[in-house]
């Protein structure tokens, strides 16, 4: 059975921490636990993830800190690829001891020398900067599906009108079996670059961009700067995705590739589908409802041959394929 716990002390005892700090973990709705070995730390962190880790390096005649028990048990959580994203703040006696608890991994270190209101702003912060570096995607950069959904309930509840575009790549797994996961990756983050450039270039501050995972990506604009985004993206898209091929291969526009039953047949280069829904005609009560209609028009945009986008001009009817607006490929750009 997992442990309950989800704040750990590495500490003589909770009690023994500072008021600030141990108000903090109460206030925050915080389980305690205590541990006084690495290894029982590290065991109970890999059994039921915690949600701070607290070590206390202030105690003991140790002449070097950084041979602490404490930093050493800081330093093992923190090497580890599940418990590494786990905040873990440090407790030193004086300024003197901060590089090396930093050394040891720390997300952040408190001294005597902070006043109560500064240790739990920190404590608060660490939190903050946690989540986001747990909530972006490792190969892009850009948020991931947690801070996509916090982004469209944010503006659904603000009563803004704007589109969301789910956008994937066609023949993806292609490409990866033809060249390599290696080439793959870049290809996505050409993609995740051009979102950015498009997106921000065309809508500054209002414009947002998250990374689902692999080749799928949302990204947020205003209404009035949909078709300039897209088109911007399906254009800039295609001029560069041929510089990701063999000079045969994008000489010929194609190449060979073999069905699971071991036929051949011509695999096109990598083309862009986009998905886009608007709260122009709808009236949507969650980001999950916004999520599953963009979904059913990007499976819609990738049934049209070359790179495209589509966006849902439909009320809240069912699926008409005639009140859908096509932006298709046409001599390197989109166009509505």
């Amino acid at each position: 059975m997992n442990t309950p716990y989800t704040a750990f002390a590495f500490a003589s005892s909770f009690d023994a921490l500072p008021k600030a700090v141990r108000e903090w973990v109460t206030e925050n709705g915080l389980l305690e636990a205590c541990v006084h070995e690495a290894d029982s730390l590290l065991d109970a962190a890999l059994r039921s993830r915690p949600r701070i880790a607290i070590f206390d390096a202030r105690e003991g005649h140790i002449q070097d800190i950084a041979e602490h028990p404490a930093l050493h048990a800081c330093q093992r959580l923190k090497a580890d690829s599940f418990t590494g994203v786990v905040p873990a703040v440090v407790l030193v006696s004086t300024a003197r001891a901060v590089p090396a608890a930093f050394a040891s991994g720390a997300d952040e270190v408190l001294t005597p020398d902070f006043s109560a209101a500064v240790m739990r702003a920190r404590l608060e912060s660490m939190l903050r900067r946690s989540d986001r570096d747990v909530h972006v995607h490792p190969s892009s950069g850009l948020p991931g599906a947690a801070e996509i959904e916090l982004e469209i309930g944010a503006r659904l509840y603000r009563n803004e009108v704007f589109a969301v575009g789910y956008a994937d790549l066609d023949h993806f797994k292609e490409y990866n079996d033809r060249y390599s996961y290696h080439d793959g990756n870049r290809v996505i983050r050409m993609l995740s670059k051009i979102l950015h450039d498009e997106v921000k270039g065309s809508c500054g501050e209002r414009g947002f961009i998250g990374h689902i995972g692999g080749d799928d990506f949302i990204f947020i604009m205003p209404l009035e700067r949909l078709h300039e985004t897209c088109q911007g993206i399906v254009r800039q898209f295609d001029q560069l995705v041929p510089f990701q091929y063999s000079e045969h291969d994008r000489s010929a526009g194609q190449f060979e590739g073999k069905d699971r039953r071991g036929q051949a047949y011509q695999v096109p280069l990598l083309t862009v589908s986009i998905g886009v829904v608007t709260n122009e005609r709808r009236h949507f009560l969650h980001p999950s409802q916004v999520s599953e209609l963009a979904t059913e028009m990007k499976s819609f945009a990738k049934t049209i041959p070359g790179s495209v986008f589509m966006v849902d001009r439909r009320g809240e009817g069912p699926f008409d394929e005639g009140a859908v607006s096509r932006g298709v490929k046409s001599d390197g750009g989109g166009q509505s």
